[in-house]
């Protein structure tokens, strides 16, 4: 019986290549996404496709069933579905961060829940929780969506503790920037949030920033294959390490953050993009 992977996100990017690299090494591959009809090249491959939303926990229950029902196990769970909502903190409304986690955290949870049972069962299994190095450090104007990845990251290490003694493996793959539609995604949502107000300055400078790392030929962002060969390496391991930083810019920034005091590492960051402090008008004298 071929080992069973299931992956989510699979419409492109990370996702997609991942279930490519996957089902080339021998696993019996289910890839998800809530774009089904754009993963049309991975059914040709021979990858199994499902409609997902995770937003609706049907469709994660109905996803599920069938992967357990057809696949009869499952060895992998590649938990990478995800999307950026970016925008300063006191402009993104209430209900854009909401649905930030609901996809982000809350789906991937409900998701891991369900899956879990079967995975104890056998007791055996891997789950790779893809997060980023933006679950380890903060950039202006995505504090929603680094809170979701940081919530991935404490979600990840309390499952880790619980699942060892069931022989679960829990792993935390933190991508570095990487070429995909993600950054464009998260751009146009900045632009849209940041037309008008205080940080409409920044606001370009980083949308800039995020859409440059989808350009096919972006020097400053990884290809998503390294991300992929990284999980089936994982899958593989005998022993899989925790945390794997993976891609362009992870390591360094990670122990850079480690390393430097907060308001350093703040002004590292704010000189990148760009961000001075205001000063306030000092009134005229008479």
């Amino acid at each position: 019986m071929k080992a069973v992977a299931f992956v989510t996100g699979a419409s492109s990017g990370i996702g997609a290549v991942t279930a490519l690299h996957l089902n080339e090494a021998g696993y019996l591959v289910f890839a998800a996404a809530r774009r089904a009809d754009r993963m049309a090249p991975l059914e040709a491959a021979g990858v199994r496709v499902l409609s997902l939303d995770l937003t609706d926990p049907h469709s994660i229950d109905a996803a599920v069933q069938t992967v357990v029902a057809d696949g009869g196990r499952l060895d992998l769970l590649v938990n990478n579905a995800g999307y950026g909502s970016y925008g300063a903190v006191e402009d993104v409304p209430i209900a854009d961060a909401r649905a930030q986690f609901e996809v982000n955290v809350f789906g991937l949870a409900r998701l891991t829940q369900l899956v879990m049972p079967q995975m104890r069962a056998q007791r055996s299994g891997t789950i790779v929780n893809i997060s980023s190095m933006g679950g380890k450090l903060v950039a202006p104007l995505g504090g929603w969506y680094h809170a979701s990845k940081f919530a991935v990251e404490a979600l990840s290490d309390a499952l880790r503790m619980e699942a060892s003694r069931f022989g679960i493996r829990v792993v935390v793959v933190e991508p570095g920037s990487v070429r995909s539609e993600w950054g464009e995604v998260a751009a146009q949502h900045l632009r849209s949030t940041a037309r008008t107000g205080p940080y409409r300055d920044i606001a370009e400078r980083v949308a800039g920033n995020l859409a440059a790392s989808s350009e096919p030929a972006a020097r400053t962002a990884s290809d998503p294959n390294v991300i992929a060969r990284k999980v089936v390496k994982i899958a593989r391991a005998a022993r899989p390490r925790t945390r794997y930083r993976v891609g362009f810019g992870a390591a360094p920034m990670v122990f850079l953050r480690w390393l430097l005091p907060d308001r350093a590492f703040d002004s590292l960051v704010q000189r990148a993009f760009g961000i001075h402090r205001l000063t306030t008008p000092r009134p005229e004298s008479r």
